[in-house]
């Protein structure tokens, strides 16, 4: 940090397991990449190159090789995952990975319905290649899972070899763990947090009220994902009580008296 400031919460030292911010790169140049990477890398721990982004990008490994000397896991969004398997090149996807140098893959099935058991004989397939996060929840709009099913999935990814589960959002914030309107699915999540460790879920939170949400909800090291490039710096105050909307949540109540008096 720049200067010292008291009572700042505490946040793990990269690379961490928990407080992750996961940011969504829909197709960055190099040169965009480079400021980021200097603005925020030391804030980031995962980069995602957002649904098929990949295919069409200009000096794709280049830029892989950039995230990774600045100590990011990047991986390829699970929507092209999606679109090697409908099209049956799993093993050209396995190829993809090594060719590309990723150190992380996405198993998904928002966009493809993929039946359960073979999804998780993907996960556990690429868990031995590299480390793997698997995604929870339907990209359409409309589309309700009983909250039953979101546990029991998210349990059997992680027993199959998935590092994390995401809760599916989308990157526009209105699907999934939230309504059309994108405020927050408060019964849902209660009920999927009652059967799976908050600290094993990365939560698709794009949109700044659903990140104050959960930071409020969960803490400042819970783990976020769907994060614009741009809103790097503007999260972490949010996670260390720095930015309005969660300025006391952090604060000692001795603090806070005096305020009132």
């Amino acid at each position: 940090m720049n200067y010292e400031l008291k009572n700042i919460p505490q946040r793990p030292v990269k690379p961490r397991d928990n407080g992750l911010t996961m940011v969504m790169d829909k197709g960055l140049g190099l040169k965009e990449a480079e400021l980021f990477i200097d603005s925020s890398a030391h804030l980031t721990d995962v980069i995602k190159l957002g649904f098929g982004t990949s295919y069409i990008s200009n000096n794709l490994k280049e830029k892989i090789k950039l995230y990774k000397q600045a100590g990011l896991k990047v991986y390829v969004g699970g929507t092209l995952f999606e679109a090697f398997i409908v099209r049956n090149m799993f093993d050209d996807y396995q190829k993809l990975i090594d060719n590309l140098g990723l150190n992380m893959a996405e198993v998904s099935d928002g966009s493809l319905e993929i039946n359960h058991d073979k999804k998780c004989e993907y996960i556990n397939k690429l868990s031995k290649q590299v480390t793997v996060v698997s995604e929870v929840g339907s990209k359409e709009e409309g589309i309700i899972i009983h909250p039953s099913k979101w546990t029991t999935m998210m349990k059997k990814e992680l027993e199959a070899g998935s590092w994390k589960v995401i809760a599916e959002a989308r990157e526009s914030g209105n699907v999934g763990i939230y309504h059309t309107n994108g405020k927050t699915h408060t019964i849902l999540i209660d009920k999927i947090i009652a059967k799976i460790k908050v600290e094993n879920i990365i939560w698709e939170a794009p949109i700044k009220s659903q990140q104050t949400w959960f930071i409020k909800q969960f803490g400042s090291n819970v783990n976020l994902g769907n994060i614009g490039v741009q809103d790097v710096v503007a999260l972490e105050t949010l996670r260390l009580g720095l930015r309005g909307d969660t300025f006391f949540q952090f604060l000692p109540k001795e603090l806070l008296k005096k305020q009132i008096q």
